[in-house]
């Protein structure tokens, strides 16, 4: 057993002075007495039974309130332990941030559609780290590996094009993602990259990061977004933004290698339907668990204590009421 606020204890030495307190006041008042000439009347009558069971009630009210102390104070018991399953993945998901996300073959973009599957993915693993990484003509962390679903949802909702330069650097994204996977301590490392374009931008070749994420032993799957031959894409133009129909243009040869060197797969997603599939069977293929072999079970003890303090109380009333106030 254990105390979850230990220095509530404390409280316990108040005790001290009320049990001093109390002898002092007996010391003082003295045995009760009255001078007669002859005692026999009062023999046997069982006085000394009265003036010892008068500090019951005292040591009752003691008790309840060292009782209730300790409740206060929440005791907790640790003593049961069972073996639990739990996942042990990290999961850090490397987005396109670039303006060609902004095509409009996916509803209403590649970009939001992109956003809005990922959570869905998320919520479906509450037990796995998982972090956010964007690129475009750079990257950065946008939410490093946490088990706090709330905050990493509104950050991927945060996300929009525009925010970095604009262009793809996938080589710069596969290794940002992999520097926040290599110390990780969990025994499966994944990276879903998701791009709609060829590799034009960074300082890192998208083999040579692929070569860093096969080193730390990180699993990356590439999925390639974007319809079949011409997409709608938004144009700005002296008349407003119309619609134009853009060549789709993506390194599959680049995304199949990055995957088959880090033991991936590689997908390709022309539509939302398409995209939620895709994030379902990685769901499904990534799914490693490992035993906890000490996972404690908590009791709280708090109720006995309270039932003492309860009883206590009850005694302390009942004994003055019909007890000493009955004897002779």
């Amino acid at each position: 057993m254990f105390f979850e606020y230990p220095d509530i204890l404390f409280l316990e030495l108040i005790l001290l002075p009320l049990i001093a307190l109390y002898i002092w006041r007996e010391l003082r008042r003295g045995a009760p007495s009255i001078m007669v000439s002859y005692s026999q009347p009062w023999s046997g009558k069982g006085g000394a039974m009265k003036r010892y069971s008068r500090h019951i009630p005292f040591i009752l009210r003691i008790v309840a309130i060292s009782a209730i102390i300790a409740a206060i104070a929440r005791p907790r018991s640790s003593e049961d332990f069972e073996k639990v399953d739990t996942e042990g993945i990290d999961i850090v998901l490397t987005i396109d941030v670039s303006t060609s996300m902004l095509a409009r073959d996916f509803k209403p973009d590649r970009i939001s559609a992109a956003k809005d599957i990922a959570i869905e993915f998320i919520a479906q693993r509450p037990s796995d780290r998982m972090g956010v990484v964007v690129f475009a003509g750079e990257s950065f962390t946008q939410c490093p590996l946490t088990t706090d679903r709330p905050t990493l949802i509104n950050l991927i909702k945060e996300i929009e094009t525009g925010l970095i330069e604009d262009g793809t650097a996938i080589g710069n994204g596969l290794a940002t993602a992999v520097a926040r996977l290599k110390d990780s301590p969990a025994p499966s490392r994944v990276v879903i990259l998701l791009t709609d374009g060829v590799n034009n931008r960074g300082e890192i070749t998208p083999l040579m990061a692929a070569e860093i994420a096969k080193t730390y032993g990180v699993r990356v799957y590439t999925i390639g977004v974007g319809a079949m031959g011409m997409a709608p894409y938004p144009v700005i133009t002296p008349f407003g933004v119309e619609i134009q129909q853009v060549k789709v243009e993506i390194d599959e040869p680049l995304l199949q290698e990055i995957a088959n060197q880090t033991g991936g797969k590689y997908f390709r997603a022309t539509d939302n339907t398409k995209l939620l599939e895709i994030y379902g069977e990685i769901n499904k293929m990534e799914r490693s668990r490992t035993t906890v072999d000490s996972f404690p079970i908590y009791r709280e003890l708090f109720m006995k204590f309270a039932l003492i303090a309860l009883v206590a109380i009850a005694l302390e009333l009942f004994i003055k009421l019909f007890v000493i106030r009955r004897l002779p």
